[in-house]
């Protein structure tokens, strides 16, 4: 049975609309219902359920981790690279969470860009697909029945060896 995600709490909801920099490289767009931001398309923030997440380069991340307490951001267990559980002190502190948030921007924004998604949800749709083109002789008439399939063309090492079997025979 898949798991139920919380929403975001309304005052991380705020808080992250506090601390998402003013620049317009930056664009705000949710990401499976949470608010998250973007340099060139790449994630470089956002919120899951009651976390605050930052994706770093590993020397970041590991200072992060070893400085300031974070964690690995594990969604459903599983450890998302690149990314970071900001504790919720740090949330909390402007001038500590602002430099992090910084060196996140950077990282991402030195990534390749991806292109923007096309809007739609993700649906895909299903392409119609053309009828089976029938093979083989028609029955006369003009049922469109097969009666057999065609004969298969003989690889063209058969008959080299059928050759050199033949010249090995004469003398």
């Amino acid at each position: 049975m898949p798991m139920k995600w919380k929403p975001a709490p309304q005052a991380l909801v705020d808080r992250f609309s506090e601390i998402v920099p003013d620049d317009p490289r930056i664009e705000r767009r949710k990401m499976f219902g949470y608010p998250c931001a973007f340099a060139g398309g790449n994630m470089f923030m956002g919120l899951f359920q009651d976390q605050l997440i930052l994706r770093l380069g590993a020397a970041d991340r590991a200072e992060m981790v070893s400085r300031e307490g974070a964690l690995p951001f594990q969604p459903m267990g599983r450890p998302m690279r690149e990314y970071v559980s900001v504790p919720p002190a740090l949330i909390a502190d402007d001038g500590r969470i602002g430099a992090w948030i910084k060196r996140s921007f950077a990282w991402a924004a030195s990534l390749p860009g991806k292109a923007p998604k096309k809007k739609g949800g993700g649906k895909r749709v299903a392409k119609a697909r053309a009828a089976p083109k029938k093979s083989g002789a028609r029955k006369a008439g003009g049922t469109g029945r097969a009666l057999a399939k065609p004969a298969r063309a003989e690889s063209a090492a058969k008959p080299k060896a059928r050759e050199a079997a033949q010249r090995a025979r004469k003398p």
